[in-house]
């Protein structure tokens, strides 16, 4: 039986299970991916491990091609400066049928303005003996978060080209995790997009210093919206609607137009001033008196300095209005917001602004401002931060900063009855998302 003949396989083994279902099967990342369309008379459609089962029994079937080698999986990506053809022939895929493999796919897609990096999955067979060619047995390749081509053999031993489009749906999913690594890759692990892994990011800034509060194995918890495809990858993240971190809660709520976040007790989470204006960063040098790394002697540290990389973006701690941008003696390049109620933050050793900052713009808290370098007198890249009240430094750390403002009356009952829904998610009412689906993989386990 040739590759994606299913119909002898379904006749013994799928009848029994579901009746006016066909199948049709698409090589992904090494694995077959099932799409099943039923008619309107159909029984439930077949569970995951019913598919695998059929799958299982088709491929291993389908390997089996007289003087030729089991089936191997081969995975290519195409190349800066290579055709197609050129890609599919890497696979091992002999002249003639990758030139008919590219002939049949341009049928359905723009085979020559294709972009280097887009990976084609193979199934070749090798002849058991040295003369002739490799065979194709299947081939795939992802057009759109939704969609596929694949070229596979029918029962008659001739390549058909299908279209595959999967059905998008909505869903809101409960992921749960554990630090392991930074922030960004431990919510990749547990399914979050880094869309919603940013926005969690900015908004325990607020609270959390990445660097010092946060602790492996520290456990969290994302309720965020998304649309994922049939076979369950994540192809457009929505809303974030819950996050937990280090036992800090915040929920989110809309107030007419606007979204904002708010802890257990309706209290928002926008404080006044972030505690960190740079992700990813480590202190390198608390505020205090210390010897002075290029000067040489000992004098006083007047702000907190974070360690990182050259180019990382520098967010405004505070809604603002720039005060000051330009070269300002040892601090190089120098940003100062001068905030409500006689607060200023400072930046300095910057490498470059961004666009569009100079005196008197206003700026909003989180907003890129400018990025790290090491101008003035610094060893190294890093971000000088320093925080003003009425003129005076203080300690960036532990500063007696204004806090965020509380619900109260109809809007707090509203705001509970929000909470309420979410907390109920969180308990037992929606899919808990165990992994990111990229673009390649087959769908993602899901429990309930």
């Amino acid at each position: 039986m040739q590759l994606n003949d299913l119909r002898p396989l379904l006749a013994r083994h799928a009848r029994p299970i579901v009746a006016g279902v066909t199948v049709a099967v698409a090589l992904t990342a090494g694995a077959a991916v099932a799409i099943l369309h039923s008619s309107p008379k159909a029984a439930a459609p077949l569970d995951t491990a019913a598919i695998a089962a059929l799958q299982h029994t088709a491929f291993t079937r389908a390997e089996a091609l007289a003087g030729f080698a089991p089936a191997q999986n081969v995975p290519v990506k195409l190349q800066r400066g290579e055709t197609l053809e050129g890609a599919v022939r890497r696979a091992g895929v002999g002249p003639a049928e990758a030139e008919l493999a590219v002939q049949m796919l341009s049928k359905a897609m723009d085979t020559v303005h294709i972009k280097a990096g887009m990976l084609i999955e193979t199934a070749i067979a090798k002849p058991r003996s040295e003369a002739g060619e490799t065979k194709l047995i299947g081939l795939s390749l992802r057009t759109g978060p939704a969609s596929a081509i694949t070229i596979s053999r029918s029962f008659d031993g001739a390549l058909r080209l299908r279209e595959l489009d999967e059905k998008l749906r909505d869903e809101t999913a409960v992921a749960d995790g554990a630090i392991q690594g930074s922030l960004y890759e431990s919510a990749e692990h547990i399914g979050a997009t880094p869309q919603i892994t940013a926005k969690v990011a900015e908004l325990f800034s607020h609270k959390i210093d990445f660097q010092r509060d946060l602790q492996p194995g520290d456990a969290f918890k994302l309720v965020f919206d998304r649309k994922v495809t049939e076979a369950g990858r994540t192809v457009e993240a929505g809303d974030l609607q819950y996050a937990e971190i280090h036992g800090v809660k915040f929920y989110r709520f809309a107030r007419g137009n606007d979204v904002e976040y708010f802890d257990e007790l309706g209290k928002n989470i926008k404080g006044f001033l972030l505690k960190t204006p740079v992700d990813g960063a480590h202190i390198t040098s608390l505020f205090g008196m210390r010897k002075h790394p290029v000067l040489g002697y000992t004098r006083a540290h007047q702000g907190v300095d974070f360690g990182v990389g050259w180019g990382t973006p520098i967010v405004a701690a505070g809604d603002g209005v720039v005060a000051q941008a330009g070269p300002w003696g040892g601090y190089g390049n120098w940003l100062r917001i001068r905030h409500s109620e006689g607060w200023d933050t400072g930046y300095g050793h910057i490498s470059r602004y961004a666009a569009g900052i100079h005196p008197g713009v206003h700026v909003h808290q989180g907003q890129v401002v400018a990025y790290v370098g090491a101008t003035g007198l610094a060893t190294g890249p890093h971000l000088h931060y320093e925080i003003w009240k009425n003129g005076q430094r203080v300690n960036p750390i532990g500063a007696k900063v204004p806090q965020g403002s509380a619900l109260a009356g109809a809007e707090l009952q509203r705001f509970d009855g929000e909470k309420a829904r979410i907390d109920g998610l969180l308990a037992h009412g929606a899919p808990r998302a165990l992994a990111v689906a990229d673009t390649h993989a087959g769908p993602p386990a899901l429990r309930r």
